[in-house]
């Protein structure tokens, strides 16, 4: 397998929830492996900054949501701190070579096989008698994982000060990026759910996302595509600023974790085709638009393109599927995020969950109507989150008190934007219902519509307060967790060294036979969301909707052709994967999309 970037590692660890990765990299960089902490929630950010500052007995100065630009600010501090801390573990790490520590034996043993750092010590090793030699080259040829950041671009909500709109700056995603900007990192920002203009300009205020008179970036963008399309639309729109993208993230739009952004029916494969074919021309459009707008802003331009990385994440769960994908497709490396949720080494998730998870089967993994931003969530049934929130439906307490406000997104009551899982809005939104005197079916169905939104702010925050034993304030929300599908194959606790040995094929922790390849999972997964979306439609069927429809099963269709070919050169497994596209494909044209009669 070649290993096609100068990253230790041929994988990551996604952004999950608020609090699973919100410390990974404290845990896992050391040993090389990049991994995503969330910026959304300032609140969590303050007391993880106040935990980890007494740990490693670094100096703490509370901010308090008092001050201007707080969030800015406790994020710029936290992400501060977690650079100080992985260098110093990184540090040590490397000078353990001399005092024959584990760490650095075990950065080492974590290592592919195929892994270029790991050859070379060996022959530099038995090449070498002298200690301080080979110190010299660990120190030169060693890196530790990036310490990325998420922003989900949709949560950039307006905020007030002694009741005064605040200017655009000091929306929620605006000041996590300062914070972002202004920290010691030299890392990367992935940009998530979406496009929006104000935010992407808003990096041009930062001299560190363009290129030096080195040709490099001190902090880089990364954007979470869910097709080609949209990628040279942002890429462009990005490069037109001056800015280059670094990375496309391309993502599973069903065959992922937390909320499901689905494609109108394009798979995974062919958006991976897509990308292999056009790379060379992205590259050169890109380019040569970002050449541009530098000239004209008086900036230093790259005369040839900056490095530009493809990477995939999305219900990988084999070695062969890793492989597959770096080797057929050209990826740079591949995303593994749910099955590190069973994995305490790397992720923050608290004992009970984990047991739940462990336990999970495919029945268990469903995509959800819980996210107040109306956005399907993939969830666990049997959450302590779910069930706290019935509880309280149970008792006329419908809603959260809602505390941190990160989700608020509804302005139909008021100015200022309220969170559709909240009491507030839930307590208006019953209200309204028991007025319109519907029969007790219509009555039920509606009710379950406005109570089912939970509160995630709370809920996605809470394992690292847990698992830490950090105070909580205000009522329980309990832990809300969002695995993909791909979790129902993986059914014990792991330790880190299984888990990326499982990645590298050397070991298998699936216990299960019956696990599907990725590409026939999210095919079922896009047939089962193209069935509810007929079903949906045929009480109200219009002329756009027919469209919509048609277009989606046309897509799903033209996905399956493009998979016939694919695994007919197969030498492994070709038989049942054939077998299962087809009667895959019976299930698509066997849902009828209604006809619309014309007048």
């Amino acid at each position: 397998m070649p290993q096609k970037n100068k990253d230790p590692h041929t994988f990551h660890i996604p952004v999950m929830g608020l609090a699973f990765t919100i410390d990974s990299p404290i845990k896992i960089a050391k040993y090389g492996i990049s991994s995503v902490i969330s910026i959304v929630d300032d609140i969590l950010i303050e007391k993880m900054n106040e935990f980890y500052t007494k740990k490693f007995k670094l100096p703490f100065n509370s901010i308090s949501n008092k001050i201007e630009d707080y969030r800015a600010k406790r994020i710029t501090s936290y992400l501060n701190t977690v650079d100080t801390i992985v260098k110093q573990k990184f540090e040590e790490l490397k000078t353990s070579f001399v005092e024959k520590s584990s760490e650095f034996e075990k950065y080492l043993d974590l290592l592919p096989d195929f892994s270029k750092v790991k050859k070379d010590f060996v022959t530099y090793f038995e090449t070498n008698d002298f200690k301080s030699n080979i110190s010299k080259w660990i120190q030169n040829n060693l890196t530790p994982g990036s310490i990325d950041v998420n922003i989900m671009t949709k949560l950039d909500k307006l905020n007030y000060s002694k009741g005064k709109k605040l200017p655009t700056e000091f929306n929620d995603a605006h000041a996590a990026l300062r914070g972002f900007a202004n920290s010691n990192l030299h890392s990367s920002v992935v940009l998530s759910a979406g496009m929006n203009p104000r935010l992407y300009s808003y990096f041009e205020n930062f001299q560190d996302f363009f290129p030096t008179k080195e040709n490099s970036l001190n902090k880089k963008i990364i954007l979470k595509v869910s097709d080609y399309r949209s990628a040279i639309i942002q890429g462009k729109f990005l490069a037109k600023k001056g800015l280059w993208v670094s990375e496309y993230r391309i993502e599973s739009g069903l065959n992922c974790g937390g909320h499901a952004f689905a494609s109108d029916g394009y798979l995974m494969g062919p958006i991976l085709e897509e990308f292999k074919t056009n790379k060379d021309s992205l590259i050169a459009e890109v380019h040569s638009i970002l050449v541009t707008a530098l000239k004209n802003k008086g900036k230093h331009f790259p005369e040839i393109p900056l490095e530009l990385n493809i990477t995939v994440q999305g219900g990988v769960g084999t070695s062969e599927e890793h492989e597959f994908l770096l080797n057929n497709y050209n990826i740079d490396s591949v995303g593994w995020g749910s099955p590190f949720l069973l994995v305490p080494e790397a992720t923050t998730v608290d004992s009970p969950t984990i047991k739940k998870l462990e336990k999970a089967t495919e029945k268990d993994l469903y995509l959800s109507d819980i996210s107040p931003l109306g956005v399907p969530f993939n969830s666990l049934k049997g959450n302590t989150n779910e069930l706290i929130r019935d509880h309280k439906i149970a008792n006329n307490k419908a809603g959260s008190s809602c505390p941190k406000k990160f989700l608020s997104s509804n302005t139909d009551y008021s100015e200022k934007a309220i969170c559709t899982a909240s009491r507030k809005y839930q307590t208006i939104k019953l209200n309204e219902l028991k007025s319109k005197n519907l029969n007790s079916e219509e009555h039920t169905t509606n009710e379950q519509g406005i109570t089912v939104k939970s509160c995630l702010c709370e809920g996605l925050a809470n394992a690292a307060l847990i698992n830490n034993n950090i105070q909580q304030k205000g009522e329980n929300n309990g832990v809300a967790v969002c695995p993909g599908p791909n979790m129902a194959y993986f059914s014990k606790e792991i330790s880190l060294k299984e888990m990326i040995d499982h990645i590298y094929g050397k070991v298998n922790v699936i216990a299960t036979n019956n696990r599907p390849h990725m590409f026939i999972k999210e095919l079922s997964l896009y047939i089962d969301y193209f069935s509810n979306k007929v079903n949906e439609a045929k009480d109200s069927f219009t002329i756009k909707q027919e469209k919509y429809l048609t277009n989606f099963q046309n897509n799903l269709n033209d996905g399956i052709t493009y998979y016939q070919n694919l695994f007919s050169n197969f030498d492994s497994n070709k038989a049942t994967l054939l077998l299962e596209l087809n009667v895959l494909k019976k299930d698509l044209f066997n849902i009828r999309i209604p006809i619309l009669v014309k007048a």
